[in-house]
């Protein structure tokens, strides 16, 4: 009996080591499962970060993307409005000679030309004598003493058409401003 009591204190014995062992390896564990959560939330911040700048290329390579389809034919609507300029000089002055056969055919030309151009975004920035003078908009050419006091500042005339496709200004309109 005795020696059943010994191998059992044996037992005893050893068994403490092992429940302090396994508190220890307890702990390691949880030590390693904070870890491993910690890990696993810094991957999810990553991935969600990740994710988040792809969501914005994507739409800013849509916005780009857009703008080159409106503004890709900026270069020829430019070199167009020459012509759309020379057109209107050519009406002024058909109008001052007074030939009016000549003048409704070109104006009827001036018209179909003028509206294929609106009709793909391109717009004439209304301007008038007496309107702010707005470097958004406008270029001014010289400034001349003002022949009123209230066009002091403001514009006096309108040297050139400026325009804009769709939203953009494309070309200035060139002011005369009064000093």
């Amino acid at each position: 009996m005795e020696e059943n009591k010994d191998i059992h204190e044996e037992n005893l014995n050893q068994d403490t080591p092992n429940t302090q062992t396994s508190e220890q390896e307890n702990q390691e564990n949880v030590s390693q499962q904070l870890t491993a959560e910690e890990l696993l939330a810094e991957e999810k911040d990553r991935y969600i970060r990740l994710y988040a700048e792809f969501e914005n290329y994507k739409k800013r390579t849509l916005k780009e993307k857009n703008e080159f389809y409106l503004y890709a034919s900026k270069d020829l609507m430019t070199s167009m409005l020459g012509i759309l300029d020379d057109f209107e000089r050519a009406l002024k002055e058909i109008a001052k000679n007074g030939n009016e056969s000549d003048l409704k055919g070109i104006e009827l030309i001036y018209q179909k030309f003028r509206n294929k151009l609106v009709e793909k975004g391109l717009k004439p920035i209304e301007v008038n004598a007496g309107d702010d003078f707005n470097v958004d908009f406008h270029e001014a050419i010289t400034q001349i003493p003002a022949p009123t006091p209230e066009l002091k500042g403001k514009i006096v005339d309108v040297i050139e058409t400026g325009y804009q496709l769709h939203d953009k200004v494309i070309r200035f309109a060139k002011v005369v401003t009064g000093n």
